[in-house]
């Protein structure tokens, strides 16, 4: 059968389906467990989250469901210097950025402060709340927390979005590799070159890491139905990770704009851009996104570049200027149809167990 990869034997799951562990708080309870007491794999993007938040979620995430699920991190979660940024930096960021909050009649905030990493803090909840899985980005943990994983029985899945990546988590001991090609939502996790040289799509990266690696492969990036999935397990994929199509359902914290949005014609057009966090990423195209393209130079580094930009966010949402605003998408959503996260993976289950007939 289809299903019984080896990914659904190392889990303890009935389908190789995996939703994708949204972070920027996008993440619900409601959601993972309504994934995982499908059969899949619910997961949840924490690297926002205090050490006591994470706990606190965890403790509602086993009071939800019994089956397997994934808490997600970011291994490296700063670019920004240990002493912040220069002045001069700064006052560029201010020159490009000033007359969007000035439309929106807010100040321009302040320079922000340095930003000190909570990567080891937030792994330490990991390793005391053992989640089935403990999935990352943007790097590798060292190999004591890799080890420490093993020794509590939690199974390591980290990013790959290019083969290089895929070696080198292969290398460090962890139990999946997550191929992450460009046609996903929201942030590009690569961590062995720049992302905008690291730009390779799902299916092509998939059949490079397949023939190159031992370790399972899960297929992520442009997959949100059956013909999805069964063409990834064609190419060697051992399971998928469906973001987009999960986030647009009524269980995630997505906005209800940003929902309604990845059903209408705007889902069309999407867009890499590094203007709202630093950090290169996919989102639907607005007129923030058009009028930075070329400025990349004056955006502050990750997670600064967030911080600035949060009031301008907030006013945005206060005062419905949508076109000033992020909304997180992959390219696949103009095929989307469903919101609610039980008929989408029941969707997903039969559609690929007809085809894969």
């Amino acid at each position: 059968m289809w299903h019984n990869t080896k990914i659904t034997e190392l889990l303890g799951i009935d389908y190789p389906i995996l939703q994708g562990p949204f972070g920027g708080k996008l993440s619900t309870v409601e959601l993972l467990a309504k994934v995982s007491n499908s059969g899949g794999l619910g997961g949840y993007g924490a690297y926002t989250l205090t050490p006591q938040e994470i706990y606190e979620i965890d403790k509602q995430i086993k009071k939800a469901t019994d089956k397997p699920y994934n808490i997600n991190l970011w291994v490296s979660d700063s670019d920004a210097p240990s002493d912040g940024v220069s002045d001069v930096l700064f006052e560029q960021t201010q020159q490009v950025f000033k007359p969007y909050f000035d439309e929106r009649g807010i100040p321009f905030p302040e320079k922000p402060a340095p930003f000190k990493s909570r990567f080891e803090n937030q792994v330490q909840v990991i390793l005391d709340v053992k989640p089935k899985v403990f999935s990352f980005v943007f790097g590798v943990p060292s190999e004591d927390v890799l080890e420490q994983c093993r020794k509590n029985g939690i199974k390591t899945a980290g990013a790959a979005t290019t083969l290089d990546e895929a070696l080198f988590l292969e290398a460090a001991g962890v139990d999946m590799i997550v191929a992450s090609g460009f046609e996903s939502g929201g942030h590009r996790p690569s961590f062995l070159a720049p992302s905008e040289e690291s730009i390779m799509g799902t299916f092509v990266l998939v059949q490079l890491i397949r023939e190159k690696v031992k370790i399972p492969v899960v297929a992520a990036g442009g997959i949100a139905n059956g013909r999805g999935i069964a063409a990834a397990l064609l190419l060697g994929a051992d399971a998928v990770q469906v973001g987009t199509a999960f986030l647009a359902c009524d269980e995630s914290a997505a906005l209800p704009v940003h929902r309604k949005m990845l059903f209408s014609d705007a889902a069309k057009y999407t867009t890499l851009t590094r203007a709202y966090t630093g950090r290169l990423g996919r989102g639907l195209r607005n007129r923030l996104t058009k009028e930075i393209a070329g400025k990349e130079k004056s955006v502050l580094p990750f997670p600064l570049q967030t911080t600035l930009m949060s009031p301008l966010r907030t006013a945005s949402i206060d005062q419905e200027k949508w076109d000033m605003i992020l909304f997180w998408s992959g390219q696949i959503a103009p095929i989307l149809k469903h919101t609610k996260a039980e008929v989408l993976m029941q969707s997903l289950i039969e559609q690929t167990s007809a085809i894969m007939k």
